[in-house]
């Protein structure tokens, strides 16, 4: 009877609401078509697939081309590297969004407040491709920055593109620069909804800016936090592909080969598209366990989960 219930309301809500729905229709559609749909094409993992005879039509070969990948040379050192930049971009670059948006939602002049604002959104709208050419052409050790730095003073200046020990660093702080204004939105608009008789009753009973920060505005942030917190451990091992491949070179391939750029070489380039595959569906898996281990704590720990 419960069950009856509740789907006559469920039915009642989109008869009621069915112009929203409508709105759907479009989004799901392109959902449809091109997120699950393609899923098919994971069989091509367990197969040794040819292009000339398909998807169907190609060869079962199970787990194969996973072994290889796991007995591969490769193996540890693509998973060292994505897992060291993806951990060190996830403490680095996480709190600093959130901190910014703590400082902003400080500022009492709204005009400084808007230039601010506008400043540090602009970098975000960089092509990656000019991100990585700016840092080239910074860092390089002959006629950049960094160079006419040295000379100054008349040292040589080191390679920094080539030094692999630099490149998690590079690619990190470059990054952070170029997004963290743009990812405090989420966590501002969130401060926005924090009703104003809460800083009033505090400033009645005598609370300082710190103590309304700390008291006030950081509960209000947690939630939204967590939140993005399991998003962000749900995509760890998925590291942007088109940075780090155009920031490669031979000196600094040790430190950043990573699983994405991998299975672009593999793929793409070698044109092994079965094994490609396999590697990219174990990084996926990967990924998948991790969100949902993320999502399970949170949720018996602070009651804030996906689902």
């Amino acid at each position: 009877m419960l069950k009856r219930h509740k789907s006559k309301i469920s039915f009642k809500m989109i008869q009621r609401n069915w112009g929203l729905y409508l709105l759907l229709i479009p989004a799901v559609i392109l959902l449809i078509c091109f997120t699950y749909i393609p899923m098919y094409g994971v069989l091509i993992a367990f197969q040794d697939f040819s292009p000339t005879k398909g998807v169907f039509g190609s060869e079962w070969v199970g787990f194969e081309y996973f072994k290889k990948f796991f007995n591969s040379y490769q193996f540890w050192p693509t998973i060292k590297n994505t897992l060291f930049i993806s951990l060190y971009s996830l403490v680095a670059s996480f709190p600093i969004p959130i901190i910014m948006a703590l400082f902003l939602n400080q500022l009492q002049g709204k005009k400084f407040r808007k230039i601010f604002q506008t400043v540090s959104y602009l970098p975000h709208f960089i092509s990656t491709v000019v991100m990585v050419g700016m840092l080239i052409v910074l860092l390089s050790p002959s006629t950049g920055l960094i160079g006419s730095i040295y000379s100054l003073f008349g040292l040589e200046a080191p390679n920094l593109m080539g030094n692999p020990g630099a490149f998690s660093s590079l690619y990190v702080w470059s990054d952070i620069w170029q997004h963290c204004g743009w990812d405090s939105i989420i966590y501002i608009a969130a401060l926005s909804a924090v009703d104003p008789s809460l800083y009033e009753a505090a400033t009645v009973d005598g609370a300082s800016r710190f103590q309304k920060l700390i008291y006030i505005d950081l509960p209000m942030l947690i939630p939204t936090a967590v939140i993005l917190l399991i998003m962000r451990m749900g995509s760890l091992m998925s590291l942007g592909f088109e940075k780090i491949y155009l920031m490669q070179n031979d000196l600094n391939l040790s430190h950043s080969e990573i699983i994405s750029t991998y299975v672009y070489k593999i793929g793409i380039l070698s044109s092994q598209y079965s094994y490609s595959s396999a590697i990219n569906l174990f990084n996926t898996v990967i990924n998948l366990i991790l969100l949902i281990i993320v999502n399970t704590v949170s949720k018996r720990v602070s009651e804030n989960s996906l689902w």
